[in-house]
């Protein structure tokens, strides 16, 4: 079978609908499966190393990479940037593999029109209670920058309708399966299959 190229796959939700844990859970169900790092002019939080989790840089830097062409993708969110760099995604995507790109709904909106083929999946809470009491629940913000996420969320929620799936993270291992077919569903899709079946008629012709 000749080498499919990977899918890039846009995963967007408001803050505290679980994008980080979910991420986490889908690299160890697939080898083949990579976390684009963006970059964030944020500070750190707690655990969070360079490199890993985010690529951690100043506002100078960032709107330098902006210039240059660097990023795939940008947003402004809660008075930080965030970016995708380009290099290391089509890396990956030219080798097989599939890159989550964990995005806000500004950036992923971006890439959808820059990459049409990519895979758009919105992460949604149970609820919109559940998602308050995760925000507070981290206990890493005060009441006021919750408040601020909380606004934020209403409006990322509504452009949820803008992707081409919806899943709703409520049992963490059921959303997860459902992400996984997404993928296989995708990779079987005809206009994807087009050189297998190209393959296949070809090898008719030496057996016949």
């Amino acid at each position: 079978m000749p080498k499919q190229k990977g899918l890039l796959v846009v995963l967007s939700g408001p803050s505290g609908a679980g994008k980080g844990t979910v991420v986490k859970e889908l690299l160890k169900a697939s080898d083949k499966i990579r976390l684009s790092v963006s970059a964030t002019t944020r500070n750190p939080r707690v655990g969070e190393k360079n490199g890993r989790e985010y690529f951690f840089t100043t506002q100078k830097d960032f709107e330098t990479m902006i210039d240059r062409g660097e990023v795939l993708e940008y947003a402004c969110y809660c008075g930080n940037y965030y970016g995708t760099p380009k290099k290391y995604v089509d890396e990956q995507l030219a080798c097989g593999n599939d890159v989550i790109l964990e995005i806000e709904v500004q950036g992923g909106g971006q890439v959808r029109e820059k990459c049409p083929d990519a895979v758009s999946v919105f992460l949604i809470p149970k609820s919109f209670a559940v998602l308050a009491d995760r925000l507070r629940g981290r206990g890493t913000e005060d009441e006021q920058t919750v408040r601020r996420r909380l606004d934020a969320a209403l409006q990322e929620i509504r452009q949820a309708e803008d992707y081409d799936y919806v899943v709703i993270n409520d049992v963490l291992d059921d959303c997860v399966q459902d992400i996984l077919c997404i993928l296989r569903s995708e990779k079987n899709k005809t206009v994807k299959m087009k050189n297998f079946i190209k393959e296949v008629l070809a090898d008719a012709q030496t057996i016949r």
